[in-house]
């Protein structure tokens, strides 16, 4: 038997738990023509050891090579004929295979995926052939100075904790990761009760339920009927306020700083949106403001949020010219601070909520972008919300909140990330190095 969704969850939006715990969530969409399938898995590079960075990461490449009855370019083929794009991305706490079909070929495209994540071979030959792939691609990242700076963050902020190590490995884990260690972090932990089966488009939840039980057929245990658990941490990793300097030879300094964050279920979550929004996400932010428009210290300056289960960071972003990194730090520095002693004003929170509500909607007009929505939210908290009580809860955002927010968070110690011209971190700016203490 399979259960029906929670009555909480839209109407459009229904959600089966069949035997052996696999999650189909559906969200109808009238008007369209096309079907977005995607296989989530709740693993990431977070459920890897040391030996073993880049597992998660590695397994999306592997397993669209070859299954018991499909190779590389039969998977290519099938998608190609039908004018479709399948696709893969690796996260610190998920994994998620999917694909955007016509509505049409939406059963072919669930059998297609989900018999890439269930039977994927890992073949001796194919991990050697993916080796060499995904270290080209750590060399692309290492070429790519946003994506090394990332990275280099998450790493002073978290340490040799997972959530402080790249998603896609290191070259010595991913030299050194054998056929067998592969196959069976695969084996062990990609089972349909870590998983959930979505699909957003012109489709029927109880078709999709149909084909999930076609294609599941021999991995759905019926001794084993509730879906695994949301994952969940003792404890918040511990963090530091480090400073990681990798030295290139370019012609910019990349700087980002920032501070941790609570995880998924803070009840201020709304309010941190808010004010990222107000400090560094848009061209009317305190950062873009004073940082570009003002003073012309930086081409691309902008705030992020970063939210994982028990933790997160809120981090500042500015790329500028080496000699300008002492002054963009001070001005950025002096805006956080600002902020964290004195809020933001009440038209600064309008214009924040404005800036989310027009994002969250826009995010909403392709099936693609649905899929990605439902998908986090099954995986993430095991509830579906409206759209509607979305935009209530960023509504109901005041200043003083923020204000509250503002002051607890960015009262910490930042960690320090720079990617640029410096030899050794005793090179960089001295406003810089006092930054951590």
């Amino acid at each position: 038997m399979s259960r029906a969704q929670p009555t909480s969850a839209p109407a459009a939006i229904r959600r089966s738990v069949l035997p052996g715990g696999l999650r189909v969530v559906t969200e109808h969409v009238p008007g369209v023509r096309s079907a977005s399938v995607g296989l989530w898995v709740g693993v990431g590079s977070r459920d890897e050891k040391p030996s073993v960075a880049g597992a998660a990461h590695f397994l999306e490449h592997l397993l669209f090579k070859s299954t018991p009855t499909r190779t590389a370019a039969s998977i290519a083929q099938e998608m190609d004929a039908v004018g479709g794009e399948l696709n893969a991305f690796t996260s610190k706490e998920h994994t998620c295979f999917y694909a955007h079909v016509l509505d049409e070929h939406a059963r072919a495209a669930i059998d297609l995926v989900a018999d890439v994540v269930l039977r994927g071979r890992c073949a001796g030959g194919d991990v050697e052939t993916e080796r060499d792939v995904v270290l080209e691609e750590i060399a692309m990242r290492d070429d790519d100075h946003e994506d090394l700076l990332a990275d280099a963050f998450m790493t002073a902020l978290y340490g040799d904790h997972p959530i402080g190590r790249p998603v896609i490995g290191s070259i010595d884990s991913v030299s050194s990761m054998t056929r067998t260690q592969v196959h069976s972090f695969h084996t062990r932990r990609y089972v349909p009760e870590r998983m959930v089966l979505v699909v957003a488009g012109n489709v029927r939840h109880a078709d999709v339920v149909a084909q999930a039980r076609d294609s599941f057929a021999g991995h759905l245990s019926p001794e084993r009927v509730v879906a695994g658990p949301r994952r969940r941490s003792l404890r918040p990793p511990a963090t530091r306020s480090g400073l990681e300097l990798i030295s290139r030879d370019t012609e910019q300094a990349h700087l980002l700083l920032g501070v941790p964050t609570p995880g998924i279920d803070d009840r201020d979550r709304h309010a941190l949106a808010v004010l990222n929004a107000a400090i560094g996400g848009g061209l009317s932010s305190r950062l873009f403001q004073q940082i570009r428009e003002e003073r012309g210290l930086a081409y691309s300056v902008y705030s992020s949020v970063d939210t994982y289960t028990d933790t997160g960071a809120f981090s500042l972003y500015a790329g500028c010219s080496p000699e300008r990194l002492a002054e963009v730090a001070t001005v950025g520095m002096a805006v956080l601070g600002d902020v964290a002693e004195n809020g933001i004003t009440d038209e600064e929170c309008a214009r924040a909520q404005g800036s989310l509500r027009g994002s969250l909607l826009l995010g909403l007009e392709d099936t693609q972008s649905r899929m990605h929505r439902i998908g986090m939210a099954e995986i993430d908290t095991g509830t579906h919300r409206s759209v509607n009580h979305a935009l209530r809860q960023i509504d109901a955002v005041r200043p003083a909140r923020v204000a509250a927010v503002a002051r607890h968070i960015l009262a910490a110690t930042p960690a320090v990330a720079v990617v640029g011209p410096y030899r050794r971190v005793r090179d960089l700016p001295r406003s810089v190095r006092a930054l951590v203490g």
